[in-house]
């Protein structure tokens, strides 16, 4: 299955076989910025996404972003970095692909993972590809033994982001909320994969968990901080959930595994 799925995981290649000897290599998506903090030396790293450096969308911590060069991923500012190798997201400008094959230099894209054993296939695989094999076997370890399933009854439990956004059934989030003792209401709304849940859906029919990311952010969302949301948490569990453990698998689904177990284990007490 793992095969499976690591072959699975690179969407784009040029030129994949790895390269020998150290590296440069350039990030553009701030999820594999974490996953290079694992698994890469600091001094392959010759740039990694803006986003990384923004408090609102880092996974890692900003004293650690702030010591690389960051860029935009445009293709002017990748090129003038004379990476070796770039890592990125699905999603890439056609121009900046189009300047990487024109200077030969190796793009590998990565999917969004939608489940555990998707993301410890991608450490595996990025990690290889950078020639630290071994340190992505660690890290995927270690997120195998985080995300490890917990047993007994799962409590109805719905994560709601800014706008009312919801993860469903086939989501990263999904998997972990199950594995952390919890069952995605998601479906039972009605909700496809990604989708958006009305206010008054959820004060009709609330779930006995529902873990809010406006109320974990400084100012919250509009909705967060609705009153019937405020009503809503005499009745229910509101616990805040940081949109930072949303953002990416890899490492980030240790912290967000520990704070879902943390959670459900609070419901006891």
């Amino acid at each position: 299955m793992a095969r499976a799925i690591g072959a699975a995981a690179c969407l784009l290649t040029v030129s994949a076989a790895p390269v020998p000897g150290a590296l440069r290599i350039v990030s553009i998506n701030p999820c594999i910025d974490a996953i290079l903090m694992h698994i890469a030396d600091p001094a392959e790293i010759a740039g990694i996404s803006h986003y990384s450096q923004d408090a609102r969308a880092s996974s890692i911590p900003l004293d650690v972003a702030r010591r690389f060069h960051a860029t935009s991923g445009t293709a002017e500012e990748v090129v003038a970095l004379r990476p070796d190798l770039v890592l990125s997201g699905p999603h890439v400008a056609p121009s900046t692909i189009a300047a990487l094959k024109r200077m030969k230099i190796r793009l590998v894209q990565y999917p969004v993972p939608d489940s555990v054993d998707e993301s410890v296939a991608q450490v595996r695989e990025m990690a290889a590809a950078i020639g630290h094999a071994d340190r992505g076997a660690h890290l995927a370890r270690a997120i195998t033994a985080a995300a490890r399933p917990v047993a007994g009854a799962k409590v109805p439990a719905l994560i709601w982001q800014g706008g009312g956004l919801v993860p469903g059934v086939g989501t990263l989030s999904d998997d972990l909320l199950a594995r952390s003792g919890f069952r995605n209401m998601s479906a039972a709304y009605g909700l496809k994969k990604w989708d958006v849940l009305p206010l008054e859906y959820l004060v009709a029919r609330p779930p006995r968990v529902l873990l809010s990311v406006g109320t974990a952010e400084a100012g919250g969302d509009r909705l967060a901080r609705h009153p019937a949301v405020r009503r809503l948490g005499e009745r229910i569990t509101v616990a805040p959930y940081p949109a930072r453990l949303m953002n990416c698998g890899g490492p980030t689904i240790v912290a967000a595994m520990a704070r879902l177990r943390a959670v459900r284990e609070g419901l006891g007490r």
